[in-house]
Formats: C-alpha cells, structure tokens, sequence
C-alpha cells in the first residue's frame, strides 16, 4: 500500500499548465529517489494523457483535470479525474507500428506510449468522472 499522504494539483484544460503537473511528479518521485528514468518515462505519460484530455476531451469547453499522486519507495500511482465526455482509452486498438508511417492511422500513439512506460493502467467512469490510473514500479 502507498504510505505518504497523497499531491494533488488541479489545473485548467490549458497545454501550458502541463508543466505544473510534471513539476509535481519530478517533486513526488525523486523525494521517493526513483531513477530519472522512470520519472522521464511517467512525466511523458502523464503528458500525454493529460494533453489528450485537454485537446480531446475538453477541447473549446475547457475544463478542469485534478492529478493526484501517491508514492511509496516501490511505485508511484498518479490518478487523473477530468469531467469530460466518457472515454476509455485502454478501449483504442494498438497502432499498427510495423505499418509504413504513411499509412498509419494519426493517433493512438500516445497512449501506446503509456502503455509501453507504464506498468499499470485502469480506467473508469463513475460521478460524471473520467478517472484514469497509472501505476509505475521503481526500476532497478
């Protein structure tokens, strides 16, 4: 179980918010001293889920996205809420990376990416809520 008490930060669906949200998880996860790997590897997820929230989620609307965080020395869990139209993203198929690159669809790599970074992913939708929860174990 996670023992520190959780951080959490709420930002408006803007992109130059996102580097609060980065912020706090390099704060969270080096005072926990996981390798700047993994914490390179969760800030780019992050991002990316939260950049997809803001541009396809919110998009004109605007909005609101909490990210919470809980870490103990062995993984981080990063929980992310927005009030956006349902959406699973787990529900994408897997891009077709052997495919040439002008063939492949545009999107689905981000949360590709996540996929391949992080060591957990769950959705659900429950109170009006996307929430969205990575998990990365400490490598090494």
């Amino acid at each position: 179980m996670m023992t520190d008490g959780p951080a959490a930060l709420t930002i408006s669906s803007d992109i130059n918010e996102i580097p609060r949200v980065s912020e706090l998880i390099e704060a969270v996860m080096q005072g926990q001293g996981f390798p700047d790997e993994d914490i390179l590897d969760t800030q780019l997820a992050v991002e990316e889920v939260v950049t997809n929230v803001i541009v396809h989620g919110y998009g004109e609307a605007g909005g609101e996205i909490l990210v919470a965080c809980r870490a103990d020395g062995r993984a981080i869990e990063i929980r992310i809420e927005d009030h956006a139209a349902p959406f699973d993203p787990l529900s994408l198929p897997e891009p077709d990376i052997s495919a040439d690159i002008d063939e492949r669809k545009i999107g689905g790599l981000g949360i590709f990416l996540t996929r391949q970074v992080m060591d957990d992913i769950q959705y659900r939708y429950e109170r009006d809520k996307n929430i969205l929860v990575l998990t990365k174990k400490r490598s090494g």
